[in-house]
């Protein structure tokens, strides 16, 4: 996705910024190490290749004093003209108090107005976007540590667990639409170019997969979407076992039950706990009343994508 019009249409207005004349520019006007050191400040994992990857598929702003320190960003993320998410909105610790959040998120959500929005509010921000009208929906777990062997499962029945190869993005993109609520297939492919994956089908249909990729001080596990803990655990479990001794993190709004248990007995504990919020319409999908379960998310891809 490219930086809209209205991007540009921004970077002639600023504002004074604790006595620094600020102003907002593009997101893709700056250095990747810029928006690293920008990340580094609130102590989020952030490399400059994981910045890379939302420029590329999202769209954003900074805001930049009179001279040329990053003081904060926020970015955003249409799935289609319906529905975005918004993400990576930090300001610089010394500014949180003087308006600066405020600021950015008014020129974001001016950017996808007309959009129902949802986002992943850290506690230090959820006051930002209480004010803003967003309304609270769920919990999001971010488990993460030094991934231990996971523990012997039974395969779930009549399961074959596989590698995910290319021909599966169509089946895979389905399956995450139903769980997202939002198609978002040039996601998956990107997504899936630069992961390893797992797949679990049944009679030759996909009912479960997973990604897992390099991230911040490691790998993260996400998305995973399946119909039934066993399922997610059997996607998820090639991973931990891969990356035994190393960091590894997963996202998840499981919160007990056999998911949970398994994560922490594989070394990912709760590590922080942020919440989920949206604004103009609810954004997670209402569990349906099939008699074969639905497909849900286990574990977003991130905060900042969902």
């Amino acid at each position: 996705m490219q930086q809209g019009a209205g991007v540009s249409e921004l970077t002639s207005e600023s504002r004074f910024v604790d006595s620094f004349e600020t102003h907002i520019a593009g997101i893709d006007s700056v250095a990747l190490d810029q928006l690293h050191a920008l990340s580094m400040t609130v102590a989020w994992p952030h490399r400059g290749e994981d910045w890379q990857f939302l420029r590329e598929f999202g769209q954003g702003i900074v805001a930049i004093d009179d001279i040329g320190r990053i003081l904060g960003s926020a970015m955003w993320f249409p799935y289609d003209a319906q529905f975005a998410t918004v993400g990576m909105v930090i300001t610089s610790p010394r500014l949180q108090t003087n308006g600066a959040g405020q600021w950015l998120m008014g020129h974001a959500l001016n950017q996808v107005a007309g959009r129902n929005l949802g986002l992943n509010a850290t506690r230090a921000a959820r006051r930002l976007y209480r004010s803003l009208n967003f309304v609270r929906e769920a919990l999001v777990f971010q488990c993460h540590g030094e991934a231990m062997l996971p523990p012997d499962v039974e395969p779930p029945s009549g399961a074959v667990i596989r590698a995910v190869e290319a021909g599966d993005l169509e089946a895979i993109a389905e399956l995450d639409c139903v769980a997202f609520g939002t198609e978002r297939k040039l996601l998956l492919a990107r997504l899936m170019a630069s992961s390893k994956g797992i797949v679990l089908s049944r009679a030759g249909r996909i009912e479960a997969f997973s990604l897992c990729r390099r991230f911040g001080r490691g790998h993260v596990i996400g998305p995973v979407v399946a119909r039934s803990d066993a399922d997610a655990i059997a996607v998820v479990r090639p991973h931990a076992a891969e990356h035994v001794g190393a960091f590894l993190r997963l996202d998840t709004r499981e919160q007990g039950g056999a998911f949970s248990d398994f994560l922490s007995r594989c070394g990912l504990p709760v590590y922080d706990i942020v919440t989920t919020m949206s604004l103009g319409g609810p954004w997670l999908p209402v569990a349906g009343r099939a008699v074969a379960p639905e497909p849900k998310t286990y574990a977003l891809v991130s905060q900042a994508l969902g």
